[in-house]
């Protein structure tokens, strides 16, 4: 693996009373496409969606997602309201290089943000490519 600091993906995760998959399609049709789409066992639906077109910094991901969620028919715009969840969950690999790493989200997209009821995850995946010490019990 890659022992370099990069940036993943930018996953949209959604859990609602209400059934999403008419919203998953309207996301699909703009090519942002479900990972899964499912009613769990407490009874709420969860969804997780990523684009189809994949950039090297998350801004680009997370504008596209918000670009389809500022479009979306008052029906759809309703559904999205009842989600109890709307996170954007950023993933990034660590690694040991380089000795720093940064990537920013602009004033512009928090406001889109902030408007679409919508919150941000960090998610840091670890290198796994060296030896992994041992856990201490």
């Amino acid at each position: 693996m890659n022992s370099t600091i990069h940036y993943l993906n930018t996953d949209l995760d959604l859990i609602s009373p209400s059934d999403l998959q008419e919203l998953a399609r309207a996301f699909e049709a703009a090519g942002t496409s479900p990972l899964h789409v499912t009613r769990e066992d407490e009874g709420f639906w969860h969804a997780t969606f990523e684009t189809d077109q994949q950039y090297a910094e998350p801004e680009p991901n997370i504008s596209e997602m918000l670009t389809t969620i500022e479009s979306l028919s008052e029906p759809l715009l309703y559904l999205w309201s009842t989600c109890t969840l709307r996170e954007f969950n950023i993933g990034y690999h660590c690694g040991n290089d380089p000795w720093a790493f940064n990537q920013g989200i602009s004033a512009a997209l928090l406001r889109r943000l902030t408007n679409a009821g919508a919150s941000i995850r960090f998610t840091l995946y670890p290198d796994r490519s060296g030896n992994v010490p041992p856990k201490s019990t």
